[in-house]
């Protein structure tokens, strides 16, 4: 253990810090750090999501013609966000199907709806990317700062057991650099919480948005069918 020194910054902790809590704290900063960059991606993919959606459902319920409204998707699918691609995949398979006119009208659905649910399963796995590491962040950090602690303070309680008179002084320096590990684990855990707890939020909405355009949407082709 070192001697004690009046130099308790928080740079010299963290650079007087044992071998074994430095490496946790730069496992923590780099969780941090690839959390904040999911938040940051994510904030940014849901709010274009958000917008292309809302977008979408002003141009679909404006009642102009869909084959017209398709035609302007398919070329540039990226750009009109998740739910103009799933009704892209089940226009396109109910076009197929009508030009082929074989099977009643429920069987000439079966192609738009499978169409659609395989988009839809699609554009939730992207949206839903990262959720899970923001999870984990949350929920590991914390104990992997705990472990930086409680090795930090056994690492001081031994050194203690060295030295003929065991002080404030001596004990402190040692039992604030174990300290900030744990702090460094909340620092990590808490924001990946509140994202991935608000980003699982605005993902549900957005997923019954989608479940209520597809099940409407097939409701105006079954008209068209009849």
């Amino acid at each position: 253990m070192q001697a004690p020194t009046s130099d308790i910054s928080l740079l010299s902790l963290l650079m007087d810090a044992s071998f074994p809590v430095q490496l946790v704290m730069l496992i923590l900063v780099a969780i941090s750090v690839l959390s904040w960059t999911y938040i940051f991606a994510k904030r940014a993919a849901l709010r274009r999501a958000q917008t292309q959606t809302r977008r979408f459902e002003d141009d679909f319920w404006a009642g102009g013609d869909l084959t017209v409204l398709q035609q302007s998707i398919a070329g540039r699918r990226a750009e009109h966000g998740a739910l103009a691609r799933i009704f892209d995949a089940g226009m396109t398979e109910f076009l197929k199907a009508r030009r082929s006119a074989t099977g009643s009208g429920e069987a000439m659905l079966d192609g738009p709806r499978r169409a659609m649910r395989a988009t839809y399963q699609r554009e939730m796995d992207s949206l839903e990317s990262h959720l899970n590491f923001l999870a984990s962040a949350g929920s590991v950090s914390p104990y992997i700062g705990l472990l930086g602690t409680v090795w930090g303070i056994m690492h001081a309680f031994i050194g203690l057991s060295s030295m003929q008179q065991a002080t404030l002084a001596a004990v402190a320096p040692g039992i604030a650099e174990a300290l900030i590990a744990t702090a460094i684990g909340l620092f990590a855990a808490i924001p990946a919480v509140v994202a991935y707890n608000r980003y699982t939020n605005e993902i549900d909405r957005l997923s019954i948005r989608f479940d209520s355009f597809i099940d409407e949407f097939l409701n105006i082709l079954q008209r068209q069918v009849r």
